[in-house]
């Protein structure tokens, strides 16, 4: 059945490659009618740029995959709950819904720090779900950086 639990842990594969190559362990994936139009993990480090976050990368294929920059219809799953930039740019291509695993109070900007998504003035507004798989989405967060602490 592919409901938000299958999505996600496709987002969380996303999150393992990203370990794999070095990277935060975040994945997203984008859906469209059933179907995954887009799968990244954060790559900033091997690409050196800042800009090369998951839902980023993800966003333009998806965008490339349908020819279009307005995702009206489409769901973003992400293991980890988008940032500033991320959450900003989730807004501007239109996209329906958002699904994320792990609340960052710190970083994140739809709800956890922050909620772009409640600004009056925004002309679109994301139905957002929280929590789909956080506590294997944060294990993973977790233990990646507990072994970069020792590494350092």
């Amino acid at each position: 059945m592919r409901d938000d639990a299958f999505f996600m842990w496709l987002a969380y594969n996303q999150a393992i490659d990203a370990w794999r190559a070095d990277e935060v362990p975040i994945g997203a994936v984008i859906e469209l009618g059933g179907e995954v139009i887009a799968a990244a993990h954060n790559q900033r480090d091997s690409t050196r740029d800042p800009t090369a976050h998951a839902e980023i990368i993800a966003l333009g294929q998806a965008a490339r995959a349908i020819g279009d920059w307005r995702l009206n219809e489409a769901t973003l799953y992400v293991t980890k709950e988008p940032c500033p930039m991320c959450s900003g740019a989730t807004l501007m291509s239109r996209v329906k819904r958002v699904v994320y695993a792990v609340p960052d109070p710190k970083m994140g900007c739809l709800g956890g720090a922050t909620d772009l998504n409640a600004l009056p003035q925004v002309n679109h507004h994301l139905t957002i779900t929280r929590g789909v798989l956080e506590e294997p989405c944060l294990r993973l967060l977790q233990a990646y950086f507990q072994l970069k602490r020792r590494e350092a």
